[in-house]
């Protein structure tokens, strides 16, 4: 049964008789339901009626429905409204632009706009590399998506994408102050893609390619890295390969294992999965077998899609030929970045003294935790509702402030190897154990450590 979550919350407001259990009788029949209630107000009380606002963690939409029966269906009570929080915070987007100057007279007017400001464009003018300095381009990442990768949803459309580019933009701005604008993009085609990328590219600092199905990310990301003198970052692959890095150095040093000796198994060989590949092997990973839907990447195959041919020549050095299921025996380290239930509690069982199992499929991931940890040492997923969420808000806004402050032209494998080890280096080696191993997203000083490790390897690469 799924768990009541924060994006399922909801206020119901109830009239009910002025009686005193009245409350505490329909907050208790609302949490027989499973639902988990954070707020209950009287927000009034008159000589006929009580108004009562209780809000709850459900868990979807047939809960609330069910709920709000039962409420129906209560001797004296009418519900008068059912409120969801997270569409009302969504309501007239989640963003905004503000001013950071103030415009109070007619000389603050001459100086922000006409015709002060035309000397500002003339400077740039002559030395384009000034618009760092004297705009937002400095500061300000633009968040590209074609909706064709949304989460778990798939190819919903751009429109249907906002929601999800508004979230990351206010994350850039709240973790690293970086400034950060929706660019949703009504088309599949890779050239258009790369196209309007570099049409825009004056304005901003850097590009945060998001949600961009594969294998078309690969290419449109490697173009544009190519033909861009700003920083391209794919969340999808770079920061979801750093963060699993992290989690795994750490969880390594709480199993007394080394990463070159550990048999790592992946299951997902799409633009996650590739990326995280390519990262465990940049830090000294050795043995590695990566499964798609039809079974392992086989050493010495030719594929369709180049990335996946990448991997088979780069893992599976045994030639290992068989199913994601036969592949997990003996391995100490399960990465899942692919589906729902791919693994039981056999398989888990199967696997080495000390395994250590990510789980990160969203919603659902590959196994369930709870069963995953009878057996596994260590089990981290990428939902905030159990130990160890292993998410990329630890990487991408510290990412870029470090990226953008050292004026860097782009991403490599020693910036992110850095980010990793930043990451990792939040949890002090005695705070350790096995259902903390990575820090929370709202630890602050992650951006920082990030954003410095990053500068750091852009002024060594520099040198």
């Amino acid at each position: 049964m799924a768990l009541p979550s924060p994006g399922h919350s909801v206020t119901f407001r109830v009239h009910t008789p002025p009686l005193f259990s009245e409350t505490s009788d329909l907050a208790s029949a609302i949490a027989r339901t499973g639902a988990a209630i954070t707020a209950l107000d009287v927000i009034e009380s008159t000589s006929d009626h009580m108004c009562i606002d209780i809000t709850a963690n459900t868990r979807g939409q047939a809960h609330v429905e069910s709920i709000s029966t039962m409420i129906k269906q209560r001797e004296g009570a009418e519900l008068r409204r059912v409120s969801d929080r997270t569409f009302l915070m969504h309501s007239g987007g989640k963003i905004e632009t503000t001013s950071k100057v103030s415009l109070r007279n007619r000389d603050d007017l001459s100086r922000a706009y006409t015709p002060g400001v035309a000397r500002v464009c003339t400077a740039i003018a002559e030395d384009k590399s000034e618009a760092r300095r004297l705009t937002i381009k400095g500061n300000t990442v633009a968040v590209v998506t074609d909706g064709t990768a949304v989460l778990g949803l798939g190819d919903i459309g751009p429109e249907a994408a906002m929601p999800v580019m508004e979230g990351k933009a206010i994350l850039f701005k709240e973790f690293a102050g970086v400034n950060a604008w929706p660019v949703a993009l009504d088309t599949k085609d890779t050239e258009d893609i790369i196209a309007i990328c570099k049409a825009i590219a004056p304005a901003y600092g850097g590009i945060n390619l998001e949600d961009i199905s594969a294998p078309r990310c690969f290419e449109i990301e490697a173009r544009l890295r190519d033909e861009l003198d700003i920083p391209v970052f794919h969340d999808d692959q770079h920061g979801t390969a750093i963060v699993t890095l992290a989690a795994l150095v750490n969880a390594l040093k709480v199993v007394g294992k080394d990463i070159g000796d550990v048999k790592i198994v992946i299951s997902g060989v799409g633009a996650a999965g590739y990326a995280i590949i390519r990262l465990l092997l940049a830090s000294g990973a050795k043995h590695i077998r990566a499964a798609g839907r039809r079974g392992i990447i086989e050493r010495g195959t030719t594929y369709s899609e180049t990335h996946r041919t990448w991997i088979a020549e780069h893992t599976n050095e045994e030639k290992f030929s068989g199913t994601l299921k036969e592949a997990v025996v003996d391995a100490d380290v399960f990465i899942g970045v692919s589906a729902p239930n791919v693994l039981d509690e056999d398989d888990v069982a199967a696997m080495n003294d000390g395994a250590i199992v990510f789980a990160m499929a969203n919603p659902d991931p590959e196994i369930d935790p709870a069963i995953a940890s009878k057996h596994a040492e260590i089990v981290a997923t990428g939902r905030s509702d159990y130990p160890n969420q292993i998410n990329n808000v630890l990487v991408f806004p510290g990412f870029f402030r470090g990226l953008l402050d050292s004026g860097a032209t782009v991403v490599s494998d020693d910036m992110m190897l850095a980010a990793a080890e930043a990451i990792a280096s939040c949890i002090e080696d005695d705070e350790l154990h096995p259902g903390f191993l990575i820090p929370s997203v709202f630890d602050r000083k992650v951006s920082s450590r990030v954003a410095d490790a990053v500068k750091k390897a852009a002024k060594a690469a520099d040198s």
